[in-house]
């Protein structure tokens, strides 16, 4: 990782700011973005201490569930911080963006956004770095960078169309369109959606499923799926291999295993 993109160590990974919060309830941390006087808005001091909670989440920690105050989950950058903003620090700040997006997006614990109102550009952005996206029915999605003279600076132009494709993100990018819930469920830009006000708790439920996981399988499917996805076949199967015998072996991975065989494990279900 060059300069521009290196995160600081955090003191503390608790050390979160004025506009981050965060709570545990047992395995299952949910950390808040609240500014929303300004539609949670990200400003330059909250994405540095997004990327320094997710390099270090604390220990315990088996599943995040990532929320905003107000009725917006995130309308972007704060645009009030950009106006003299010349092309070199304008490229150490997208870069600066991108290793923030990468902490969410590479970390060993599951990440699961809950969307509700704008999400729109940089919003957009932080909602594709979250492993799984909860939307309530007032969410509606936008790249509005081409109508302001600007380009997607934040990794939407990397994440976006792996969740979407190319045409449905040069649609939103060149003509302003945007996507309500029932369309992004629909095209796959959100996995689950829920009625207003239902978003946390289905995240929580979802974190719940989660962190009872074996921890080195969520590792496996966090860390090793994405790069396996984005590998040749046959070093896709070594890995898969390779990861197949490190997860079988764990102590928890045995533990759920013989709970199934005697028939107390969870069973799937329609």
């Amino acid at each position: 990782m060059t300069s521009e993109t290196a995160l600081p160590t955090p003191a503390s990974p608790l050390d979160l700011g004025e506009t981050l919060t965060f709570e545990r309830d047992g395995a299952i941390g949910i950390l808040t973005l609240d500014r929303a006087a300004k539609r949670n808005a990200l400003d330059d001091a909250t994405i540095t201490r997004l990327g320094e909670f997710f390099a270090a989440v604390p220990e315990g920690i088996r599943a995040v569930v990532l929320t905003t105050a107000g009725e917006h989950f995130c309308a972007g950058l704060d645009l009030s911080e950009m106006t003299d903003r010349d092309a070199v620090s304008g490229l150490h700040h997208s870069r600066r963006w991108h290793a923030t997006m990468n902490a969410i997006a590479e970390s060993a614990i599951p990440v699961i956004a809950v969307l509700q109102g704008a999400v729109i550009g940089g919003g957009l952005e932080l909602a594709s770095a979250a492993h799984l996206r909860v939307a309530e029915d007032s969410a509606y999605f936008a790249l509005p960078e081409g109508k302001r003279g600007l380009f997607v600076g934040g990794g939407a132009s990397v994440r976006v169309p792996r969740l979407i494709g190319l045409t449905r993100v040069q649609d939103m990018m060149l003509t302003g369109r945007s996507f309500d819930a029932v369309d992004a469920e629909t095209i796959g830009l959100v996995n689950y959606r829920v009625p207003a006000g239902a978003g946390t708790a289905k995240a929580r439920e979802l974190a719940a499923a989660i962190a009872s996981n074996s921890e080195v399988t969520n590792y496996a499917i966090t860390q090793a799926l994405p790069r396996i996805v984005e590998s040749g076949r046959d070093e896709g199967y070594m890995m898969e291999s390779l990861m197949a015998a490190v997860a079988q072996s764990s102590t928890e991975a045995k533990a759920l295993m013989r709970d199934f065989l005697d028939g107390t494990g969870p069973k799937v279900r329609k």
